[in-house]
């Protein structure tokens, strides 16, 4: 079989931000994300802010994972262990598939930065309506950590030995 060179592939990428306090001019967490995603290459296909409120998230992320234009979805928020973060309880029932190894690889990835604590991280991963949803902690550290350290590889179609791009949906 002869050798393909695989190309990029612009993907479209929607961002959440989860939180009870910030704004759209102070929300430096979404902020990297859409600077990291368009410095990849991808395109922003959506940005929103939502309270932690699990109703309200899961509107939000179920009409994104029902749109055919969006890929990808990144939260940013709501994964820690308090009363008020509930991105997990909200967001892992839409899964149709669960990436098991993406909170463990991310607090692997964090320890360096944030030590034990990152024991209280529930970062998540899952597959929707054939739509990747990563939830990455609400820090801005944890958003280039998520990013630098495990999507931008695994949302680039030419990262080898295998990525997520080919079990998405069309781009629309």
């Amino acid at each position: 079989m002869p050798h393909q060179t695989l190309e990029f592939q612009a993907l479209n990428i929607a961002v959440l931000t989860v939180s009870d306090t910030r704004t759209a001019d102070n929300d430096t967490s979404g902020d990297t994300l859409v600077e990291r995603l368009e410095g990849a290459g991808h395109r922003l296909a959506d940005r929103r802010l939502c309270r932690d409120d699990i109703y309200a998230m899961r509107a939000i992320v179920s009409a994104w994972i029902a749109d055919p234009v969006v890929q990808v979805v990144i939260t940013t928020g709501g994964t820690g262990m308090t009363a008020r973060d509930s991105t997990p309880e909200a967001l892992a029932p839409l899964f149709d598939r669960v990436v098991e190894g993406f909170g463990e690889l991310f607090r692997h990835l964090s320890l360096a930065d944030v030590g034990t604590s990152t024991l209280q991280s529930r970062a998540i991963a899952g597959l929707a309506n054939r739509t990747m949803v990563f939830c990455l902690p609400g820090s801005t550290g944890a958003c280039r950590t998520g990013w630098d350290g495990i999507l931008e590889e695994q949302l680039d179609a030419r990262h080898k030995p295998c990525n997520f791009v080919g079990l998405l949906g069309d781009q629309g």
